[in-house]
This record gives C-alpha cells, structure tokens and sequence, in this order.
C-alpha cells in the first residue's frame, strides 16, 4: 500500500484512547494549572521568582522522569503498564493542591503531580508510534495532541464557571479536579490497547552504546526541541501577565483556555501538514507565532493586546509540539523508542528549568517587558539558525 493510501486510513483506536486519557487528565491539570499562579501569588504570598522556581522544578521534573520511563519501557517491553502508572499518580496528587496552606505543599504537589506526567510521557508517545503506520504518525501525534489540548481548554473554562459558582472559593473549586482525572485513568485501563510482545522486538536490554548512536537527525531533533523550549517559560507567567493588565481573578483560567483552544484547533492540521510537506516549513511558522507572540505581550496595551498575544503563543504550541515528536519517532529505531523520547524530554526539560527561573528573575529584577523580549529573542535566534541549518533530509523531506 502506498504511503499516500496509508495517510488516508483510519487512525488506530488506541491512539483515539490515548488522546481521550489525556484529554481528561488535562481538564484536571488545566482546571488546576490555571488558577494555580494566582493561588501562590496573591493567596499565598509567593514572588513571581518564587513562581518561576516552581514553574520551571515542576516541569524539569516531569521531562526528565521520561527518560527512566522510557528506558524501561523500552527494555521491558510493555509500555501500558507504565503509561496507567504515570496516570494514576498524578490522580492521586490532586486533592494535594486544595488542602496546600503553604508554598512548599504547593511545590510538592506539583513535584509528584509532574513525576506522573513524566512517568506517563515517553511510553505514551512510544505506544502511539508502535500502534500507528510511519506515514500517519504526524496525524496520530496531532490528534493525541489536539485532544489532549481540548481538554487543556474546558479545563480553564470549567473553573471559570466554578469560581463564579462558588464566589472566587479557590480551594473549593480546587477539589473538582479529582473527577476528570479518575476518569482518564479509567479510559487508559479498559480501552488503550498494546501490541502483544511478538509484535514487537525481542526483550533485550538497552545498552549505553545504542543510545549513542540515535544518530545525527536525532540529536538534531533533541537539540531543536530545546532551543524551542529556551524560548517558550512557563505559561504561568501569561496568567500573572493578563492579571496585572486587569483581569479578574475568577477569569484568570481564561488564559489558559484562549491558548489551548488555539492550541488543539492547530495541533492535528499542523500534524497533517508536516504529513505532506515536512516538518521545516511547520516548524518555522512555530517560531514566528512565537515571537509575534511575545513581542505583542511585551508590547500591549489593555485585555485585547494579551489575549492576542496568548493565542499566538497557543498557535506556536500547535505548530511545534505534535510535529517534535513526529520527528523523535521517526528518528528513533522501534526498539528505543521510548529511551528517545525520555532523552528528548530530558535535554527540553532542562532548558524548562533554566527558561522559567530566568523569566522569574527577569520580571522581578527587570520587567515583564523584559521577560518577554528576551524570550522574543532566543525565538529569533532559533528561527533563523533553522532556516539556515535546515532539519536535516528527512524532516525537509
């Protein structure tokens, strides 16, 4: 069959599982993630520095639990099990963040919650590359990314209704959150299907050589995904960016959900797109949403401005994120697949870290202007080092 019939065919319903299991985790993570910035800010004193350390541990954390995810989804072979584990810690972390009367209980629920979120991450990835043909697999990562970015969208927006509900009760709308999060876990264990081990490589463990020879478009891959990350902080800071220009505290979700609903409305088309033309093209347009984006949240004045910008940081997340991990699957050899994401969530997850504490100390020490010109620039720097690096054969392809 040719690749172009293949591109055609139906998805596999494992992915469109995997998609609805992220999809209501995020409901709850989102529900969560967008009040949380203002919990610690405004309800219990944290420093926007403060925040940024937070920000940047929590998903440092989740990006670098995927590389031992990953390995060992690789050499056990079974990448459900870890997938369900993953899930299932980050259920139980949530009645955490209601009862948190402190900042530390805050971060260590956070902690915990983005262990869960990198134990999950790289068997998922690899589990919709195993299930899913090599021409299909930017559609099948668009759409797991789309529906997970759905739910990234009804969660900020029920906790819009919920706090107008419940008068700005945020720990009360807090405990919402347990519900969407058992029901992912439950679509995981009863409809993700995972190829029986004689569909896949003998069980054989990974040694430290092989992952030295991934190869240069991996690396390649690796090192584009970080610079990308250098260039995008937490969205925590687009919340305190959209309170300080006036939004009200029971809206704050508001931000994450113009973000994630361009998000998911651009992730699986983008995902087709690289399909049919590459992923250099796609990838290019990311950055300039990019920087369009910060230069604008640098720059405006007033509720419209910043939500514009929020939704170009939405559309650079939509061009990108399905599309890097497109390109980690078809860069990694079947039998380390999830070593290659874990490794790829690693070397991103540091530039995480490093990108969320400098916005921190920027916005405290400098401006928020500042933060996001500096942002604007390394967007600028990738841009251009890409266009005239290229991606390599394959993702030019």
């Amino acid at each position: 069959m040719s690749a172009k019939a293949t591109s055609r065919r139906r998805l596999p319903g494992t992915v469109w599982a995997l998609g609805f299991t992220s999809l209501f985790m995020d409901i709850s993570s989102e529900l969560i993630h967008g009040l949380l910035p203002l919990f610690l800010v405004v309800t219990l004193g944290a420093s926007p520095i403060v925040l940024g350390v937070v920000e940047g541990i929590a998903e440092a954390t989740a990006y670098i639990a995927r590389v031992f995810s990953g390995w060992l989804s690789d050499t056990l072979q079974r990448r459900k099990a870890l997938a369900v584990a993953g899930y299932g810690l980050a259920a139980i972390t949530k009645p955490l963040f209601p009862i948190a009367h402190a900042v530390w209980l805050v971060a260590l629920a956070r902690f915990l919650d983005r262990i869960g979120k990198g134990i999950r991450g790289a068997p998922r990835d690899a589990l919709v590359a195993d299930v899913t043909a090599p021409a299909q697999r930017g559609a099948a990562f668009g759409l797991r990314q789309s529906l997970d970015t759905v739910g990234a969208t009804i969660g900020p927006l029920l906790a819009i209704g919920l706090m107008l509900l419940f008068n700005d009760d945020i720990r009360t709308v807090l405990w919402f959150a347990v519900i969407p999060a058992a029901l992912a876990v439950a679509i995981l264990v009863f409809f993700v299907r995972e190829p029986a081990p004689a569909e896949r490589s003998a069980r054989v463990p990974i040694r430290r050589d092989e992952i030295w020879k991934l190869g240069r478009f991996y690396w390649f891959v690796v090192a584009a995904g970080a610079v990308f990350t250098l260039a995008r902080f937490s969205e925590a800071f687009l919340i305190i960016r959209a309170h300080d220009a006036g939004l009200a505290l029971a809206l704050a979700p508001a931000v994450i959900a113009v973000m994630s609903l361009v998000f998911a409305v651009s992730a699986y088309p983008a995902g087709r797109l690289q399909d049919q033309f590459g992923a250099k093209p796609v990838l290019i347009a990311g950055l300039a949403a990019l920087i369009a984006a910060d230069l604008v949240l640098a720059f405006g004045q007033g509720l419209p401005a910043i939500f514009l910008g929020i939704g170009l940081w939405g559309l650079h997340m939509g061009l990108t994120q399905g599309v890097l991990s497109a390109l980690v699957a078809e860069a990694a050899p079947a039998r380390l697949r999830g070593t290659a994401f874990g490794i790829f969530g690693l070397i991103t997850g540091l530039a995480a870290l490093v990108a969320s504490i400098a916005a921190g100390i920027l916005w405290a020490v400098v401006s928020p202007t500042a933060t996001f010109l500096v942002g604007a620039g390394f967007a600028a720097a990738a841009l251009i080092a890409f266009a005239v690096l290229g991606a390599g054969r394959k993702a030019a392809a």
